[in-house]
């Protein structure tokens, strides 16, 4: 009974996060719960685990890898927490925190995804309490990241899709980037804003299971934490994201959202191979799509995406072209979006690097 109640909480159009429009609940102005502000600083380990008095977070891993074969796979799992009030009912059936789940894989054969949702305070889903002597673990069902101390790395990762088992290894190869300036990541000129922390050097070694076959994988991923009570601007349609990992050894982390008038919010982090980041403000970022496409988005419907751009920055004076290694990596869930594996090429076509991208808020 109670897995029916929880099925019928996930489904009934009450919770915003689980609604038809998420990005409108993002625009809402949050009054009640804890409000983004400068100047704060983040706090490790204590930022890695859950702020349950803002509305909404996540932790989102995204991953470029590849197989003894030389083919290139990629790999998404992310963590939504939301909550619906902002009085804390932390605990039991009462819980006003309300948990999301998305695993993808992008492989040879093509994408595959899967959600799950779970209600707060009863142990079905969540992110530990993080102390001195802990550990970091965040978990919905039987899919988990486990550290092994109170930072989220070295860590593994389970989760399935299907018939598909992933086990991984996460190990952090460098220092944590705070997004926008300490942490403090704009959204808007209008004052919306979020605490936004990256990972972006991620080794990561482990295998896919499909029946008695195994895949060795090994590759890079990116991690980003983000919270927020309102994290868009009424007039914002929603964002294009991209991570990007460069063969010369930069990293580059880039994203629009989109004005109803088409004054777009730009912003980014160009990173060097030392780790050293610097914040990309608008005027520096020249990102437009180049070539919109039409793809199936279930239910017999099709949708036209942008999944071609330019994308150039004016210091350094570099340019980049980024396309998808397939056009048909759809997340058809309960919020849908494309998420999926891009490469990135020079001006004159030679491959440059590898990433990921995320398009929200084509209806």
């Amino acid at each position: 009974m109670k897995r029916l109640l929880l099925l019928l909480c996930c489904l009934l159009p009450g919770p915003a996060l689980l609604a038809q429009d998420v990005l409108g609940d993002l625009r809402d102005q949050g009054l009640g719960f804890a409000q983004v502000t400068p100047g704060k600083s983040l706090q490790f380990p204590r930022d890695h685990g859950a702020h349950p008095d803002y509305r909404i977070e996540w932790w989102y891993l995204t991953a470029n890898l590849t197989d003894r074969q030389g083919r290139d796979w990629g790999l998404q799992w992310t963590l939504f927490r939301q909550a619906l009030s902002p009085a804390q009912v932390e605990a039991g059936w009462h819980s006003n925190q309300v948990w999301m789940a998305h695993a993808a894989i992008t492989t040879p054969d093509g994408h595959f995804h899967e959600q799950r949702f779970a209600r707060g305070g009863i142990g079905q889903a969540g992110v530990s309490q993080i102390s001195r002597d802990g550990f970091f673990n965040a978990w919905l069902d039987d899919w988990e990241w486990r550290s092994d101390g109170a930072s989220m790395f070295p860590a593994r990762l389970r989760f399935s899709i299907e018939n598909r088992e992933i086990n991984l290894l996460l190990e952090a190869t460098g220092e944590l980037v705070l997004n926008g300036v300490n942490g403090y990541s704009q959204k808007s000129s209008q004052g919306q804003a979020s605490y936004y922390y990256s990972q972006p050097h991620i080794r990561i070694g482990g295998f896919v299971s499909q029946g008695s076959e195994k895949t060795e994988l090994n590759g890079r991923g990116w991690l980003d934490r983000e919270w927020s009570s309102q994290a868009l601007a009424q007039n914002q349609q929603g964002w294009d994201w991209f991570s990007l990992h460069l063969n010369d050894g930069h990293k580059l982390m880039v994203y629009r959202l989109r004005h109803d008038d088409g004054e777009h919010w730009l912003s980014g982090n160009w990173i060097s191979p030392l780790g050293e980041t610097r914040l990309l403000e608008r005027n520096a970022i020249d990102l437009n799509p180049t070539r919109v496409r039409e793809i199936a988005t279930g239910g017999n419907q099709t949708r036209s995406l942008p999944l071609e751009w330019q994308l150039g920055l004016a210091e350094p004076q570099r340019r980049w072209r980024i396309r998808p290694l397939y056009d048909q990596q759809w997340m058809d869930t309960r919020i849908p979006y494309w998420e999926g594996v891009v490469l990135v090429e020079d001006e004159q076509g030679m491959p440059s690097g590898i990433g990921y991208m995320e398009l929200t808020g084509y209806d």
